[in-house]
Order: structure tokens, then C-alpha cells, then sequence
């Protein structure tokens, strides 16, 4: 009897540490995350333009995403042996010394200076900016770990400093010069039809050896461009973000009723740079159908090797190579 007894106690303990397994492999994260293709989004949905006419295009513009997300042991196992995702430590994404929510907000900064230099590159091209620009400053560039971060943002138009009118990039920078070196400035902002009263004092930035609040400004838009991103971050979209908006602006159909995917950073010069995971990016692409996948010429040689299915990959190094591939000769072609 003692025996049988000892038996079933056996059982059940056995049971119980089979299911204390199961949930530990099924819900209990693990510090990694699993990468892979993420959604391939239409760009020029995304881009809504005011104060300029705007075109139709029979053809699809999409960016390429990449996901991830923090896995169990059991998901980490399905990705491991999936050959479109990887493992990547929490680490590599999250560094140590920086929170989840501080890395987050810096891919929500790069991604609204991508739409800010984005949009800097088409209007020059298209219309006689920074000549001919609207009233404020834009914050083009806030530096990670500068006094700034945090308070201002990309996108921000900074309308008055210290109470006086801001008409230009040039004036802002005149008025924050005036202001002593150990003397707060206060910024008065609009963004997102708020506007906002922000006080910073100059400190450490970088490898700056004077103290600085670490923002770079532009001349204010002459037309009001707002693009949607969403839940996405990071730079990658830029080149993407700029040709949606040229498409939308200019008659005619760049695409020539292709669905031409892409991926890139842009600065202000029109320079396309290269990103990161770009091989889950071209296996996004390819998902959606692409015919057509722009990348950075920097990044190509990672593609090597990646299984395109007959889309035409396309490096480029700068945003008039874009278009000129698709046929546009620009004004002036860098």
C-alpha cells in the first residue's frame, strides 16, 4: 500500500514539474528577441500635403519593416529553426546602461528626423526652399544624451526663444547666441496644433567641450506635410518617406504601375545610407509582391546571396539616383 501511495505522489510530482516546464517554456520571457520580416507599408497613404496639389499614382510605394519581439523559450525554439528569423540578446537591442523606454524614444526621434530631412530634400527639389520658407525653426536633430532630449523633438517649430519672435533658422540661432552661456533658454514650440513652453539649460553633449543644449535647427515649411508612421522607428524609412512625398507632388506615375519597395536613411543632402537587417527587409519585400527593391549601395553586398525571386534589386547611393532610375532627371542632380 505504501508503495502504490509513494507511486502516485511520484506521478503527481512528476505531472506538476512537466507543467511547471510547459509554462516556463510557453510563458516565461527569456532576455532575447526573435528578428524577421516585418509589414511592408504603403507609403503615400501615410503622407497627407496641404498647401500644394497632389497626384494620383497607379503603382504602390512600400517600406519594408523588420519585427520583433521578446520570445518564451518554446517561440525562441520555432524561431531558431525558422530560417527568415533569428535570436538576438536583449543586449544587442536594448543597451546596457539605457532602458527600453529611452531606446525606444531615441527609433521614435530618428524616425521623425527622417520625415524632417525627408521633406527638406523634396521641397529643395521641388519648390524654392529654404529661400522661400514658412515662419519658425524646425528641431531637425536632437543628440542623444544632450539637455535637450527628452524636451524637444524632431518636427518641434519652435516659434519664440525667450519671448521674441522666431522667423528663420538663422534668427533662432541669433537669439541663442544672445543668450548667455549659464542662463536658461525658454523655447515656445507648436507641434501637433499644441503649443508648448520648454525651459533648458546649456550642459554636457557629446564630445562637445562647451556646454550645449544639442539641437540642430531648419528653416520652417513652406507647405504643411505631416506623414503617419505609427508604431515604427528607426531612420530606415527616409528614402522611402521622400520618394512617397515627390510621388504625391509631381504629375505623372514614377512607378509605372510597379510596386517598388525600398529601403534607406536620408539626410539633408539627399544621401541615402545604409541600414540595419537588410536581408529581413528584402525577404520583406519580396513577400509583398515587390517587382522592385531599392537599397542602399552600401548594403548590397549583405544581399549576397538572399533569395530576391526575380525582383530587381536597385543599390543607390543618393536620393537623385532614385530618380533618376525612374526616370526623372532632377533640377539639380547631385
Amino acid at each position: 500500500m505504501a508503495r502504490i501511495l509513494v507511486k502516485r505522489l511520484l506521478s503527481i510530482l512528476g505531472l506538476l514539474l512537466v507543467l511547471a516546464a510547459a509554462f516556463v517554456a510557453g510563458w516565461v520571457p527569456l532576455p532575447y528577441y526573435a528578428l524577421g520580416p516585418g509589414p511592408a507599408r504603403d507609403v503615400t497613404p501615410l503622407i497627407r500635403v496641404e498647401g500644394h496639389p497632389v497626384y494620383a499614382s497607379d503603382g504602390t510605394l512600400i517600406m519594408t519593416t523588420v519585427a520583433y519581439r521578446k520570445v518564451t523559450a518554446l517561440q525562441a525554439l520555432f524561431a531558431w529553426i525558422d530560417p527568415e528569423r533569428s535570436l538576438v540578446a536583449q543586449d544587442v537591442l536594448y543597451p546596457p546602461g539605457s532602458s527600453v523606454e529611452q531606446e525606444d524614444q531615441r527609433a521614435r526621434s530618428q524616425m521623425d528626423q527622417s520625415k524632417i530631412d525627408a521633406t527638406a530634400v523634396v521641397l529643395r527639389r521641388l519648390l524654392a526652399y529654404p529661400k522661400d520658407h514658412g515662419t519658425g525653426a524646425l528641431i531637425q536633430y536632437v543628440g542623444p544624451g544632450c539637455p535637450a532630449e527628452g524636451e524637444l523633438f524632431p518636427g518641434d517649430l519652435v516659434v519664440e526663444i525667450d519671448g521674441q519672435d522666431v522667423a528663420s533658422a538663422d534668427e533662432a540661432s541669433r537669439l541663442l547666441d544672445a543668450v548667455p552661456v549659464d542662463r536658461p533658454v525658454t523655447f515656445d514650440v507648436e507641434a501637433g496644433g499644441d503649443r508648448t513652453e520648454v525651459r533648458l539649460a546649456r550642459g554636457v553633449c557629446g564630445d562637445a567641450e562647451e556646454p550645449l543644449l544639442g539641437i540642430n535647427l531648419i528653416d520652417g515649411f513652406p507647405i504643411d506635410v505631416t506623414i503617419s508612421s505609427g508604431d515604427v522607428g528607426g531612420p530606415s524609412a527616409g528614402m522611402m518617406w521622400a520618394l512617397g512625398l515627390y510621388e504625391l507632388m509631381t504629375p505623372g506615375d514614377l512607378t509605372d504601375g510597379r510596386t517598388i519597395a525600398g529601403t534607406g536613411t536620408i539626410d539633408l543632402r539627399g544621401n541615402v545610407g545604409p541600414i540595419g537587417d537588410i536581408a529581413d527587409k528584402a525577404v520583406a519585400a519580396r513577400q509583398a509582391g515587390a517587382d522592385v527593391f531599392l537599397v542602399p549601395r552600401a548594403d548590397l553586398v549583405t544581399l549576397q546571396g538572399i533569395d530576391t525571386d526575380g525582383m530587381d534589386v536597385v543599390p543607390v547611393s543618393t536620393f537623385a539616383q532614385v530618380l533618376r532610375y525612374l526616370g526623372v532627371e532632377p533640377p539639380n542632380p547631385s
